[in-house]
């Protein structure tokens, strides 16, 4: 079996078995989550620029804290939970041709789901005041990651379709930490861009890293947030219908936009709200 079959096949495996959690998660949410307009268009809205490469979890934390619309302690566990099916199309999408190395991407990958298990099971059951810390903390670091991007700033990267030895080494132990910390909130692709320009690979090889990392840790962290009940039954679920009619839309129809404004808005809003989530201590669901 061809390498890029076998790993649409273990995709599809985790897919069948993340939803197949989730939405018996959402059967047993009482009373049953029922996700409104609002919440559907969040889910749309941010997806769909995701598709595009602006990402969806800094944008989804600041309308969650505009809208007061869930509690602060439950943004990661819903931003995991809501964000993965999207995700995980995105993948099934965009990951038609793997121009890298076949260990070094199950060995990145592994790494990824190694991490994003473990953050989950320790963001899961951080206090609200933690988590309210730590999210301000990372939305400020996506800022970071988000202006350094606009100024093309990230690392230039090499030629290598392969990492060995101490690079390996490196990669594995990066992808682990960047795994375990994005559960917070952060996201994945930005820092995972630049630690595999970093250690001089091929920027077109950080695509199916990216990607193919994303698709896997998420389900894997979403099901630790699932079983632990740390998340926002209605929002998740609208996250996901509304993710899931906006990806196809983006990727298909609209392929891309002019984007630089856009995200210089995003930078602003999301900075905004890193403000907002270290400054606010108690918020209680409007929605």
């Amino acid at each position: 079996m061809p390498a890029i079959t076998a790993i649409f096949v273990a995709l599809a495996a985790m897919t069948v078995f993340y939803a197949t959690v989730f939405v018996n998660a959402l059967r047993r949410w009482t009373p049953t989550p029922k996700p409104t307009a609002e919440h559907l268009a969040t889910g749309f809205i941010t997806n769909f620029f995701d598709t595009l490469g602006i990402g969806s979890f800094a944008p989804s934390t600041a309308i969650f804290k505009f809208r007061n619309m869930i509690p602060d302690e439950l943004i990661p566990g819903t931003l995991n939970t809501g964000h993965t099916l999207p995700v995980i199309l995105q993948a099934f999408i965009y990951m038609s041709a793997i121009e890298v190395d076949v260990l070094t991407l199950v060995l990145l990958m592994a790494s990824s789901v190694a991490g994003a298990w473990i953050g989950a099971g320790l963001v899961a059951g951080l206090p609200k005041r933690t988590v309210q810390l730590c999210m301000g903390g990372t939305l400020l670091v996506a800022v970071v990651a988000m202006l350094a991007r606009q100024l093309d700033l990230f690392p230039a990267g090499g030629d290598a379709l392969a990492l060995t030895g101490w690079r390996m080494a490196t990669g594995m132990a990066g992808i682990f930490t960047i795994s375990a910390i994005s559960t917070l909130g952060i996201g994945f692709y930005a820092p995972c861009m630049t630690l595999v320009s970093l250690l001089g690979m091929n920027p077109a090889a950080a695509f199916p890293i990216m990607m193919g990392s994303g698709a896997f840790l998420m389900p894997v962290a979403s099901a630790r947030f699932l079983l632990a009940k740390s998340y926002w039954a209605p929002v998740a679920a609208g996250l996901t219908i509304g993710g899931l009619a906006a990806v196809p839309l983006a990727a298909f129809v609209v392929k891309s936009l002019p984007l630089t404004t856009l995200r210089w808005l995003v930078i602003l809003v999301v900075l905004y709200a890193a403000v907002l989530m270290l400054k606010s201590p108690q918020n209680k669901p409007a929605h």
